[in-house]
């Protein structure tokens, strides 16, 4: 089963479950460093290339839609060709039309380019949870899922670390070719992986259509995509609905300068990423469906304490434990999703399942901000806690636990 790699003297001597570890998050984190860059990119793009503000948003919402289409093509070719193999075919692809980009000469080449990168893109987040699910044994499998999903926010980290140091002398061109250096190290890293011997065991001859079709063959199954549909839902619209907004109303109704809303995003981001680094440790310890409850009844409380204080400070430490509560519960996905579809439609799962998560929390900012404009970001922000117990309600009804199961 997925011990099996770590007990293979071949793949332990060559050290391969830390390779395939290392590879996955390698390609989440260019999935965060490539969206970071781009939103920090867009005035200067706009000015190069004479875009209007929704020209340049487009950008942002095209590369999305790629990123979802990708996720859906690369998970299913994954479980048919291969996990290393179509990661390198999505990696490949991302870096010759993010370099592309660089050389754009208008609105309509660049759209195109940035879609295009978007699909290599999509592919990262499911075929790399797989890839890592396969090739570490059942106590340790949420961990290394979680340390994948830390990748993202590496990438956003290194992103908003270079972009403002580099773009200044090297311009929104040479950026486009500095996103291709994550590409790189990615494929170099994945240049010595096989595939996991779980995959190998269980290759079959599946068509997509079957593929797909696992995720709700019986009544039990169908149960379970809806709750994890749920979880990603709500996982994907608390993080863009807070993240893309929450800056603004530091700004413009707390008077947060630019230094302080950086400090503000910096802690929130490192609060999230010690919140994935717990779940992951507590899901492999006391199982899955209890640290996402525990998770999701802490984003409940921080949401709400959130949403009732005004002092700098004071905002500054709880953005740390706002981070790690309602961002932490992505260190739990790769594992569970794992856990509850067999090999033959693993990827396929974990990026059909998690892109419906994406599209539908994409949703988040447009909600949050049509409240903030009937009411404020406050009680915006509280009415986030109703979706977290939405949240509540589906683990405890839909999701089983699956703490130590073998992979089939």
């Amino acid at each position: 089963m997925s011990s099996d790699t770590l007990n293979d003297p071949l793949a332990q001597s060559r050290g391969y479950p830390y390779k395939a570890l290392a590879g996955s998050a390698m390609g989440y984190a260019m999935d965060g460093f490539d969206l970071l860059i781009l939103g920090f990119m867009l005035n200067a793009i706009a000015s190069g290339l004479g875009l209007t503000t929704t020209q340049a948003g487009s950008l942002v919402s095209w590369t999305l839609v790629g990123a979802v289409a990708g996720g859906i093509i690369f998970g299913a070719l994954s479980d048919r060709y291969g996990r290393v193999k179509v990661l390198t075919w999505s990696i490949v692809l991302f870096a010759v039309f993010t370099g592309l980009c660089a050389f754009a000469q208008g609105y309509w080449d660049l759209l195109i380019y940035r879609t295009i990168a978007g699909i290599g893109l999509g592919g990262e987040f499911g075929i790399g949870m797989a890839l890592a699910a396969e090739a570490w044994p059942a106590h340790k499998r949420a961990r290394a899922s979680s340390y994948v999903a830390l990748g993202w926010q590496v990438g956003v980290l290194l992103g908003a670390v270079l972009t403002p140091l580099l773009l200044p002398s090297i311009g929104w061109r040479g950026m486009f070719m500095v996103g291709i250096i994550p590409a790189f190290l990615a494929w170099f890293m994945r240049r010595k992986l096989h595939e996991p011997e779980l995959f190998e065991k269980k290759q079959t001859r599946t068509s997509a259509a079957q593929r797909f079709a696992l995720l709700i063959k019986d009544r039990k199954t169908r149960r379970i995509s809806l709750g994890i549909v749920i979880l990603t839902s709500v996982q994907n619209f608390g993080y863009y609905g807070m993240m893309i907004w929450m800056p603004s109303f530091l700004s413009k109704q707390l008077g947060f300068n630019l230094t302080k809303s950086s400090l503000w995003m910096s802690v929130t981001i490192l609060g999230m990423m010690s919140g994935i680094w717990v779940f992951g440790q507590l899901a492999d310890r006391i199982g899955r469906k209890p640290s996402f409850i525990l998770f999701q009844a802490g984003a409940v409380v921080m949401v709400i304490i959130y949403a009732l204080i005004s002092q700098p400070t004071v905002m500054l430490i709880a953005g740390a434990f706002l981070g790690m509560f309602v961002n932490g519960m992505l260190g739990g996905y790769g594992a569970l999703m794992s856990e509850a579809y067999p090999t033959q439609a693993r990827a396929t799962a974990q990026n059909v399942l998690f892109n419906i998560g994406r599209a539908v929390g994409s949703f988040g900012p447009l909600v949050i901000g049509a409240l903030t404009s009937l009411y404020s970001f406050q009680i915006a922000l509280a009415l986030l806690a109703v979706i977290y117990i939405i949240d509540i309600l589906a683990t405890m009804l839909l999701i089983p636990e699956f703490k130590g199961k073998e992979l089939s």
